[in-house]
Order: C-alpha cells, then sequence, then structure tokens
C-alpha cells in the first residue's frame, strides 16, 4: 500500500467518495498549493494544524499560523479547549466559556507549545476575519473519542487505550478528562457551517469525568481488560461550558456509547490484539 492509501484510504471507502471526494496533494504551510485546492470552494473546513513536537524549536508559534483562505463564503477552524483551558486567571468557581482564552505566557512558562499553537492559530484566524470581512467560525474539541475511520491511532484515542492495556501495576493521574465524542464533533462542525447565525468561537465538550470514575465505567462495560488500580490524586480542573454551542442546536449522545463504540472499533482494528 502507498504512503498516500494509508493515509487517505479510509476516505475513499466513504459513501459515495467515487462521485464526491477530490483529494490534493498540498502542505498546510504552502499558500499556494492551499489556494489551489480550495479554488471554487464556497465553504472550507480547516481540521488540522502542524504543531511542534519538540519544546526546542527556535520559534514555535511561527509554524502554526493557519494558512489564510481567500474568496470563499466560510471557513471552520477546528481549535481545540486547549487554547481555552490554560488560563491561571480565570475564576476557579467559573464554567469556562467562549471568552476565556488560553494565556500565552503560561504555556511558555510550562512548556505547553500544543496549547500555545493552537491558541496562536485560532486567535489570528478570528483577527484575520475581522480585518478581512472573511466570515471565520472556530470550534474547540476536548479530547475526542469514538470509533475511528483511519487504520492508524490518533493521539486523542489513546486516553481510553491507554486504560485498556496499561495494566494493574500502573499509576494513573486522578485528573479531569473532558471528552467529546467525534461524532458530535463532526455535527458541531456542519452545525457552524450551515447556521447563518453562527459567529465566533464554540466550545465543543460534551462530559467532565475524573481518570479514577472513566476506568470504573469501561470495566462495568467491558470487564476483562487489565485496567490500572493506582491514581494519583489531581487538582479539580476547570468545567467547560458548550452552552453556546448547544443553543445553536448541538446534542450529544450518552458518554457509554462513546466508549462502546470506542473499544469495540479498537477491537476490530486488532488494537486489543482481539479479534
Amino acid at each position: 500500500m502507498s504512503g498516500d492509501e494509508e493515509k487517505n484510504g479510509h476516505l475513499k471507502k466513504l459513501e459515495k467518495a467515487e462521485e464526491n471526494l477530490q483529494l490534493f496533494k498540498t502542505d498546510l504551510l504552502d499558500y499556494e498549493g492551499l489556494c489551489a485546492a480550495i479554488t471554487g470552494c464556497t465553504g472550507v473546513f480547516h481540521v488540522a494544524c502542524p504543531v511542534p513536537s519538540q519544546t526546542t524549536l527556535p520559534n514555535p508559534e511561527a509554524r502554526l499560523t493557519l494558512p489564510h483562505p481567500a474568496k470563499v463564503n466560510k471557513v471552520v477552524l477546528v481549535s481545540s479547549v486547549g487554547a481555552v483551558m490554560l488560563n491561571p486567571s480565570w475564576p476557579k468557581d467559573q464554567a469556562m466559556d467562549e471568552n476565556c482564552w488560553t494565556d500565552k505566557d503560561y504555556c511558555k512558562t510550562i512548556e505547553m507549545w500544543y496549547c500555545m499553537g493552537k491558541t496562536v492559530a485560532e486567535s489570528e484566524a478570528l483577527d484575520f476575519a475581522k480585518r478581512n470581512e472573511l466570515n471565520i467560525v472556530t470550534v474547540c474539541p476536548s479530547i475526542v473519542i469514538g470509533p475511528m475511520l483511519q487504520s492508524t491511532l490518533n493521539a486523542s484515542s489513546l486516553l481510553l487505550l491507554n486504560y485498556l492495556k496499561d495494566g494493574k501495576d500502573s499509576v494513573q493521574d486522578d485528573r479531569n478528562n473532558p471528552i467529546v465524542d467525534v461524532r458530535d464533533v463532526a455535527e458541531a462542525l456542519l452545525l457552524a457551517y450551515e447556521k447563518p447565525e453562527a459567529e465566533g468561537r464554540y466550545i465543543c465538550s460534551s462530559y467532565m469525568i475524573r481518570a479514577r470514575a472513566l476506568v470504573e465505567k469501561l470495566k462495568t462495560l467491558f470487564p476483562n481488560y487489565n485496567y490500572p488500580k493506582n491514581f494519583s490524586e489531581a487538582k479539580e480542573g476547570p468545567e467547560l461550558s458548550s452552552k453556546k454551542l448547544q443553543n445553536l442546536g448541538w446534542k450529544f449522545r450518552p458518554l457509554e456509547e462513546s466508549i462502546v463504540d470506542a473499544v469495540q472499533n479498537f477491537e476490530q482494528s486488532g488494537l486489543l490484539g482481539k479479534d
């Protein structure tokens, strides 16, 4: 299988892909290549952003700026709650909403370049929209779980997979995990695109659950895995509010459905060593 097939083969299996899907080879940092891909489009979904994997990059912010598509009616940009949650100045007793932005100086202090990159990309995109009268809406998902289309494992799915495979001797941080189903994220993106009243940014998160409670729920649904039993204490994390997105018409499925579908997908994909 070629490299392109490994990356994109699952897309070609989508319903009516043969008639409706066109794939373009380009680079997110190649402005001309992006323009060629979106020429003639009325809308663009920007669902990926390059991020540095090492903190030794001389200027990680410079590599994370959103390429600026033009001549489209609407752009929906997928950001992250990483652009929301790292704000030590936000009132502790107040749920974080779209007015809360991650503190970039704080990110530099703790070398959290992913969150820094998402914050820079989203804020620059919204600023660009204001300056150029371009309609950009941003959606900030939390940890995305659920069944995968692709055959390779993505980072957010590791949350559940690690709990299923880490074993009884591992020690897990009993932190709060903000979670959302991948299919509910897709619905949020469609709402942001299709609703004329959609504007600004939208937090997209369904549940906040502690690691220990999540493991207990996994054990109830799938009792035959070797789950961690030891958890270290963690500070209470901030709550997230998706009220603005819900007011747009967004609904999300039960957490149990997301967990069951995700784990069954892991099993079917061979990621858990089962047929």
